[in-house]
């Protein structure tokens, strides 16, 4: 399969780019520890239907799992939306962990008036790149995490990208994680052409980015791979949105979700 050599690849070619850091600290890879009340959190009554269907593409526990993820940790999650994961982290995180969300206003109010649903948030930050980046105080956060966010930032400029990468850098403790999961456009496209037309990014670009943050590729996952997907059509088109005409939902749907891809960077 293609994604797997490529994988593979990129995979080789970090370990080669840090391999001055080889004495460091090795990565702590996750257990199944997690599975129980990650999958509590994730067939809560509290979850919508609607929210649930995406459940079969999203592979929430899998990939949660892959990131590392423990109840006592304190996670920050980026542009939290209409709260997907949200749903999952919240309940998952409440008894020992921190759950911090980095929102836009009208999220931050969505979350604030919705107590019954989000009620177990630590807090609300503001985030709205590239005016507000600033996560928290430094070395404070085990956990970033941002799914499908990435190629949104592009949009407004590499730079706007960049700043997010080095504020999930700056605020997590060494050896704390930041894990992306984003539409994944062809092997070296152009990023910010497939960003602004199709809402992909190129999995080389996002790498590439987070090494020269200076974060550390940890591992790369197939988790949330979709082989149907051509990667060349815009994802709206896709479920859930099927934004496109009625007569190729048929055609949307028997492919599924995008092809995205799924990255655990480690700040060394």
């Amino acid at each position: 399969m293609f994604h797997w050599t490529y994988k593979r690849l990129i995979l080789l070619a970090s370990a080669l780019l840090f391999v001055c850091i080889a004495s460091a600290d090795p990565v702590t890879l996750p257990d199944n520890s997690t599975t129980a009340p990650l999958q509590n959190a994730v067939h809560g009554s509290w979850r919508s239907t609607a929210h649930k269907a995406r459940d079969p593409y999203r592979h929430p526990v899998d990939t949660l799992q892959f990131f590392g993820i423990e109840p006592g940790m304190t996670v920050i999650e980026l542009a939290p939306g209409d709260g997907w994961y949200t749903e999952i982290l919240a309940p998952f995180l409440h008894a020992h962990g921190h759950l911090i969300e980095a929102s836009a206003p009208t999220g931050a109010a969505k979350i604030k008036a919705d107590s019954a649903q989000y009620g177990r948030i630590e807090k609300v930050i503001p985030f709205a790149p590239p005016d507000q980046v600033n996560l928290g105080a430094a070395n404070s956060a085990d956990m970033v995490l941002t799914f499908r966010n990435t190629h949104d930032w592009l949009n407004n400029s590499p730079a706007t990208l960049a700043a997010v990468f080095k504020a999930a850098f700056d605020v997590l403790k060494t050896g704390g994680v930041f894990g992306v999961t984003e539409h994944r456009a062809k092997p070296f496209a152009d990023a910010v052409e497939s960003a602004k037309a199709l809402h992909r990014i190129p999995e080389d670009y996002l790498i590439t980015l987070a090494l020269k943050t200076g974060f550390r590729l940890a591992d790369v996952s197939e988790i949330n791979a979709n082989p149907k997907d051509p990667e060349d059509i815009n994802v709206h088109r896709l479920p859930p949105n099927l934004a496109g005409p009625d007569n190729e939902h048929a055609r949307m749907k028997a492919i599924g979700e995008s092809d995205r891809m799924t990255l655990r960077f480690v700040k060394p």
